[in-house]
């Protein structure tokens, strides 16, 4: 006899058998269109919550109201992959007591697989579900109201957390199919007026750019993979979300045309560009932890070369199929890089969080051929320095450095400079772009820190990579 788990989100709460001092999660596949996160925080405060830890797969611009929630002893921990806004400025200050712990999206999936991120009640939105609790990032009614696609970074919690709500705004007769959660993994299914606002999933860091520098760092990104060696029939390929990165593809994709050569896949967050050469026939297979844009977000729901995978499958270092493993080529971006080749895209020039780790040291880790791209200076700011504020991805998971002032090339990776000077490329050390951007602007004051630490930031393997301390101002 089916049974219906559909409840009020109190009775949800109650029946989750929460308690103070638990783990609760949530993902961010709405980004700065979720609505999840404050309601539910807004009725664990009103029931009378406290000390809670959050682990959200990331946080936004949106979450802003946390901060009363965070005063108020409701949420006293937060694990995360980023932190946005005025959220991430007042963290960035010294608002919490704990240290915000900062993992990469393949590093959070390896933690909740493992158990050392325990997860008491995940609570997950979906574009749909049924009675039972079948969920999926994409509508399936007439009245549906938003659309998320894939829910990659979701279904870790959904297999392992102790308990399962299922937040949604299109309940839809059983069952609910394709699903991407499963009623088995689901205990109740809570109806709300609406969970996210689609428009807003493709806001944030990812962006088009027509400045003329980031088109002059895309060709000259597109120009490395074209001549690395790793471009062939057959390639892998992630981009990153940055203008330049999202630039680069099309660039590519002249020279995939020219040349009869397609990819295999990509992989990683998907957006309208990747799905445009999938149905070009160029890429053969999308492979989906998270879709950056509605377009992506539609085109998971009707094609079956378009595949969602969970962020272990995606990106664990632990797990031996995760896709990363496979990937050739990514191409990323950087607030900073220095003349080891770390990376930082997490802690911004003013000291303040303003970022998220992601996929990037994943990628940059396992794929055969990591590309940064980033300019010079922004501004009066030095993307290329010394050393990094904050580091996030390891020098040795880094092979080549994409500037308007040149191209850097990993000493570790000799083949590659030989293979980009041959084609006519401009190889430079990467010690004299440190050097040329300090000619330009000087040597920037060091930044007013505190000794207080407000974010731990984890490696993909579980240990502790680097520490970020408050801001003074």
């Amino acid at each position: 006899m089916r049974t219906s788990k559909v409840m009020s989100l109190e009775e949800a709460i109650r029946k989750s058998g929460l308690k103070d001092g638990m783990t609760i999660s949530f993902h961010h596949h709405f980004r700065g269109g979720d609505k999840v996160v404050n309601l539910v925080v807004g009725k664990l405060a009103e029931m009378g919550f406290k000390n809670l830890h959050l682990a959200a797969s990331s946080l936004s611009d949106v979450h802003a109201p946390l901060i009363d929630h965070i005063k108020n002893g409701v949420i006293t921990k937060i694990s995360t992959s980023g932190l946005r806004g005025e959220l991430a400025n007042e963290i960035s200050h010294g608002l919490m007591a704990e240290p915000v712990v900062f993992r990469s999206h393949g590093g959070r999936g390896s933690a909740i697989a493992s158990g050392e991120l325990h997860i008491d009640v995940a609570f997950l939105g979906a574009s749909s579900c049924d009675e039972l609790g079948n969920a999926s990032g994409c509508p399936r009614s007439e009245n549906a109201k938003s659309i998320c696609g894939s829910l990659g970074y979701a279904l870790p919690d959904a297999r392992y957390a102790d308990h399962v709500v299922v937040i949604t705004d299109d309940l839809v007769a059983y069952p609910n199919v394709p699903k991407s959660i499963s009623a088995c993994d689901v205990e109740s299914v809570v109806v709300v007026d609406s969970v996210g606002d689609s428009s807003k999933i493709s806001s944030g860091a990812i962006r088009d750019s027509k400045n003329p520098r980031d088109i002059l760092l895309a060709q000259q990104a597109a120009k490395v993979i074209i001549n690395s060696g790793y471009f062939k029939d057959g390639f892998s390929i992630q981009t990153g979300t940055g203008g330049a990165s999202l630039a680069a593809v099309k660039f590519i994709r002249e020279s995939m045309i020219e040349k009869g050569i397609k990819a295999s896949f990509a992989l990683g967050g998907i957006t309208a560009h990747m799905v445009k050469l999938h149905e070009e026939g160029l890429i053969g297979r999308l492979i989906d932890v998270q879709s950056f844009d509605k377009v992506a977000a539609e085109s998971i729901a009707r094609d079956q070369m378009h595949q969602e995978v969970s962020s272990v499958e995606y990106a664990s270092a632990d797990h031996a199929g995760s896709a990363v493993h496979a990937l050739d080529i990514v191409i990323l971006s950087a607030l900073e890089v220095d003349v080891n080749f770390n990376v930082n895209v997490l802690v911004g020039s003013d000291g303040i969080i303003r970022g998220a780790i992601g996929g990037h040291p994943d990628t940059a880790e396992d794929s055969a051929l990591s590309i940064i791209v980033c300019p010079l200076l922004r501004g009066r700011i030095p993307c290329v320095v010394p050393k990094v504020t904050t580091l996030i991805t390891p020098g040795k998971g880094v092979d080549v450095v994409v500037t308007e002032y040149g191209i850097a090339v990993n000493p570790a990776r000799p083949e590659i400079a030989e293979r980009l000077k041959e084609a006519g490329l401009k190889v430079v050390d990467i010690h004299d772009l440190a050097a040329k951007a300090s000619s330009i602007i000087g040597t920037p004051d060091a930044l007013p820190f505190g000794d207080k630490v407000v974010g731990i930031v984890m490696d993909r393997h579980g240990k502790v990579l680097d520490k970020i301390y408050n801001i003074v101002d």
